[in-house]
């Protein structure tokens, strides 16, 4: 077990690094969340049947872990709002983009904000498929989906990516036709 652990984690730990980070947008929570993966994994692996890849039954656990994650936030924040009263109030979450996205290109952290308009399936399919390159079948077999949901879900979520990207450009090219007459001015 020693060796078969030693050679997942190596194999596969930035991989699941880096989907539970885009999924939390954390640093030190989705290391938090990949101990949590390790833990299963390591509780598990013996009724590990061989049925799908080891990649992506890691996949799962760690997508499983992030939504018991939301699951315990979501209620957290529940009971915060019925001790103070305060049921009407929305929370929004106004922390800056973690570090390592605002050192990348615009365009990249303008594609990382775009994410965050799609739901968490939408975004779970988009970061399997398109930034851990699975298949649509293997994305199924990790979601626990048919390949036809995958399909589904992938193009809504590219829907709504394009909705949110041309949104901004819109308003960039209005903030900028704003900036030309101010200097006209």
């Amino acid at each position: 077990m020693d060796e078969s652990f030693q050679r997942l984690y190596e194999k596969y730990h930035q991989d699941i690094f880096q989907f539970l980070f885009y999924m939390v947008k954390d640093r030190e929570l989705a290391e938090d969340l990949m101990q949590e993966v390790y833990i299963k994994v390591l509780k598990s692996y013996s009724n590990f049947e061989g049925r799908s890849s080891e990649k992506t039954w890691l996949f799962s656990i760690a997508r499983h872990v992030a939504i018991d994650y939301f699951r315990k936030q979501k209620t957290l924040r529940q009971r915060i709002l019925e001790k103070l009263e305060l049921e009407q109030v929305r929370i929004v979450d106004k922390d800056p983009l973690p570090e390592e996205i605002a050192e990348q290109k615009e365009d990249i952290q303008l594609l990382y904000k775009a994410l965050q308009h799609c739901n968490l399936n939408q975004r779970s399919v988009l970061i399997l498929r398109f930034l851990k390159d699975l298949s649509v079948s293997e994305t199924a077999e990790v979601l626990g989906w048919t390949e036809s949901k995958v399909k589904t879900t992938q193009h809504r979520a590219l829907k709504a990516l394009r909705a949110y990207l041309e949104k901004v450009k819109r308003e960039q090219e209005v903030n900028t036709t704003h900036e030309k007459l101010s200097v006209e001015r």
